[in-house]
């Protein structure tokens, strides 16, 4: 593909019309998606994530009555994904999948378990079977806060640990990782019933990191301190209208690669909420909603040029994209009228 044109993935729920992961065609130079196609056929790849040598794809997966993860070997030329192998577990598939740097470890977070899970992986791309399984206790205030239910693991930047989010127990937990094996090394927990969910660190300055909680719909900063893993809090702000009274529920939060804009996620109200990010000490500035143009923004993703934005919509099916002013971090849409059955996750071959 030349650079002109970026491959994107969305994992989806197969619960109705999809069958597995689609791919799809981002034409810079007509800014519009197209060919989009199913790339694999697998059960339930909600949630996806790509190495960054782009040689592999891990992906969610169910499986009967047990979940897990599945790897694929990838094609960045042509986007073409070749499955190698899964490795499932007892019980409901996981919510969120990662992989390092290296792409020598991959990390799972289980909604249903309130697990993490930690696989070493092959030189050939396949995964191993879990090395480490760690399970958190707790609750919190909330009705559906009635035992743990971890929705985010990941390396820290530095990869000094994985840091896990937990919706059910309101806390941010860092691990070390010795051999594969996670050791719980510092918990931070946010305000009771917040419900946190995924976490993001600033691209530039890694000591900085943005939670995005489900409940409270709100972006938490916080100080990372690579020293032992802890975080402390900077910043709490609103991603709502102060007179939306409705059902939302915070979904995903990114920033741009030059660290100046935050973008998160509302479903419900059914935006994503624009923040600006103050260069000297991390915390955010409200600029503005805009609409995706459908219903349950899942998540969403700046393409490889971060010239264009490209929104999911769960519950009507329909993949949105828009422009993206990298100056004022200003979205405009373009299309909205994608369509992918049930998308979840989005994620683009990188460069």
């Amino acid at each position: 593909m030349s650079q002109s044109s970026y491959i994107g993935y969305v994992g989806t729920y197969t619960k109705g019309e999809s069958d597995g992961i689609y791919s799809f065609t981002l034409d810079k130079e007509q800014a519009t998606i197209k060919n989009v196609k199913l790339a694999a056929t697998i059960d339930n790849p909600t949630y996806l994530t790509i190495s960054e040598d782009n040689q592999s794809l891990y992906s969610v997966v169910k499986e009967g009555e047990s979940g897990g993860v599945a790897a694929f070997s990838l094609k960045s030329a042509t986007g073409e994904l070749q499955k190698l192998n899964q490795q499932v577990l007892e019980g409901a598939p996981p919510c969120h999948v990662s992989v390092g740097i290296a792409n020598r470890n991959v990390f799972s977070a289980n909604y249903h378990k309130g697990t993490v899970e930690s696989y070493l992986v092959s030189e050939d791309g396949t995964i191993n079977l879990p090395s480490s399984i760690v399970y958190h206790h707790g609750s919190g205030p909330d009705e559906r806060q009635e035992k743990p239910h971890t929705h985010y693991a990941a390396f820290t930047p530095d990869e000094k640990y994985v840091v896990a989010v937990d919706l059910g127990t309101d806390q941010v937990i860092s691990y070390s990782l010795n051999e594969g094996n996670l050791v719980e090394k510092s918990i931070f927990t946010v305000k009771p019933g917040s419900g946190p969910r995924h976490l993001v660190f600033h691209p530039l300055n890694q000591s900085l990191a943005y939670l995005m909680t489900e409940f409270s719909s709100e972006v938490v900063v916080l100080k990372y301190h690579s020293e032992d893993g802890h975080f402390t809090e900077i910043q709490t702000i609103s991603t709502l209208p102060t007179d939306f009274t409705e059902n939302n529920q915070g979904s995903a939060i990114h920033l741009s690669s030059d660290g100046r804009f935050v973008y998160a996620a509302n479903r419900g109200h059914d935006s994503i909420a624009v923040f600006s990010v103050n260069a000297d000490n991390g915390t955010l500035t409200f600029i503005e909603h805009t609409s995706t143009y459908g219903n349950w923004p899942r998540d969403f993703v700046l393409d490889p040029s971060e010239d264009f934005l490209v929104a999911t919509n769960q519950n009507s099916s329909n993949l949105v994209l828009y422009s993206r002013n990298k100056e004022t971090g200003l979205l405009t849409m373009l299309q909205s009228d994608v369509k992918v059955p049930d998308p979840v996750c989005v994620k683009f071959i990188k460069i």
